[in-house]
């Protein structure tokens, strides 16, 4: 009888408890205008803990201030409107959880807004919002460290992850964005863009009309399109990894109409395409350069519009993509370079030899499938890659070159062992090899297991 009042005490103790703690998180449900009351006691510049607590409505920071939430602060919108606007400038924004903006598209609401700058907008956990970040003629502002999920909807009613309009010299960096439509840069000039991770999207990154601006370390994957550049000039992309973009377009990088764009040491594998170039560069006497990447296991590892001319491809290694670089449409992509200074680039399917052993192969690689030729053609064909209609096409026109198409484009000097990317896996010369001894072994073993039932038959045929 002790034991089971001892047991009816404790849980009576426990039920209460909980009614407590449900008690204290309804009494920390507070209106912003709290926090709006803070802001106007404090003053020009003074920095602000608010206390923990959920609080619910639409934020609106009209003066310099440093505000910090602590990572113990919520800020609810309820579903209407932008739940954070930020109408100051030397605004930092720090260590909130926002959440429930608007959903309808029409005045575009949003998780934190920044009508001025410069603000600082760091560690702050956005989800249930349609917009996440927005700045808006924001310049030398800093977006960092954020977590954007967006709203559960369809792609095409989703609002951008994160979006500078007109915001020249600003960082973003080491955010997180996951189911957004872009992370996109409109007007907006001299951008450090470096250590972000985009997935779930859209496009990862997205430039329109931006120029001067280096994207480094960026993680890419599981997107439409990883990196979009339209429009936009003197971009510099490097150590970013675009993997597993394989929406209707499927590129791990886009470039349409830029000049002076360098691609280099990035990794781009599974994609639909790993390089798209549209009429990259653009203008006479402007460079376009991709060199030093890793391009492996697309369905096409470089697409390219045949009008396109002067872009630069060497030193990159073209591992085990289903076609190592096509043209999109017909003729051919003599106009670029995929050598130079006696250096070209690393194609798994180059069948030649090095007897200088100096690295670069002795005979050129030549891009002269027909049944590739015929796809370019009738893009339908692609449903045949690997089957044995291909091998008998290609079969054909190697034993009747009169069948052969002219070049795509020929590799004067590729290179016998693929570049060295950071965080890449490409195979080692060792491991391709030991791929191919074990392949010799396995046709040898083949070979004599068809030369020993062989001789069995002739045996037991000879005694019958």
């Amino acid at each position: 009888m002790k034991a089971r009042a001892a047991v009816i005490l404790v849980c009576g103790l426990s039920v209460a408890t909980a009614r407590a703690g449900q008690d204290a998180d309804q009494s920390a449900t507070r209106p912003v205008s709290e926090i709006e009351a803070l802001i106007n006691a404090g003053g020009e510049g003074a920095t602000i803990h608010v206390p923990a607590g959920v609080y619910r409505g639409n934020l609106r920071i009209n003066r310099p201030v440093t505000l910090l939430g602590d990572g113990q602060v919520t800020i609810d919108g309820g579903g209407n409107g932008t739940v954070v606007e930020i109408l100051a400038g030397n605004v930092t924004f720090s260590g909130f959880t926002v959440r429930g903006s608007g959903s309808g598209v029409d005045h575009e609401p949003a998780g934190i807004r920044a009508e001025t700058g410069p603000v600082n907008i760091e560690n702050n956990q956005l989800e249930d919002v349609l917009y996440g970040i927005d700045l808006r003629t924001s310049s030398n502002s800093v977006v960092r460290g954020n977590v954007i999920v967006g709203m559960d909807l369809d792609p095409g009613r989703r609002g951008d992850g994160i979006r500078l309009w007109w915001s020249h010299e600003c960082v973003v960096e080491h955010n997180r964005v996951n189911r957004s439509r872009d992370m996109v840069f409109w007007y907006s000039e001299g951008l450090d863009v470096r250590g972000n991770v985009v997935s779930d999207s859209r496009y990862g990154l997205h430039f329109m009309y931006s120029h001067h601006t280096t994207l480094r370390n960026n993680h890419l994957w599981g997107n439409s399109v990883g990196v979009y550049l339209m429009y936009s000039n003197a971009i510099t992309l490097i150590d970013n990894v675009m993997e597993r973009n394989r929406g209707p377009s499927g590129y791990g990088i886009g470039l349409k109409e830029c000049d002076d764009i360098e691609v280099r040491s990035n990794r781009l594998t599974a994609n639909r395409v790993g390089v798209y170039v549209d009429n990259a560069p653009l203008s006479e006497g402007a460079f376009g350069r991709v060199h030093e990447n890793l391009i492996a296991y697309n369905e096409v590892g470089m697409l390219m519009a045949p009008s396109n001319h002067s872009q630069q491809a060497w030193n990159n290694g073209f591992i085990e993509n289903e076609q190592q670089v096509a043209g999109n449409g017909r003729g051919d992509l003599t106009a670029n370079e995929f050598h130079v200074d006696g250096r070209g680039n690393y194609w798994s399917d180059y069948a030649g030899f090095d007897r200088a052993g100096d690295g670069v192969g002795d005979l050129a690689y030549t891009s002269q499938s027909l049944f590739e030729d015929l796809m370019s053609r009738e893009p339908n064909l692609r449903l045949f890659m690997h089957s044995p209609a291909q091998q008998a096409v290609d079969f054909t026109a190697r034993a009747l070159p009169v069948m052969l198409p002219q070049p795509k484009f020929v590799d004067e000097h590729p290179l016998m062992t693929p570049p060295q990317v950071p965080g890449a896996d490409a195979p080692s010369g060792s491991a391709r090899r030991m791929g191919a001894l074990c392949a010799g072994l396995l046709v040898a073993g083949a070979l004599v297991m068809l030369t020993g039932a062989e001789s069995i038959s002739r045996t037991q045929g000879g005694r019958s």
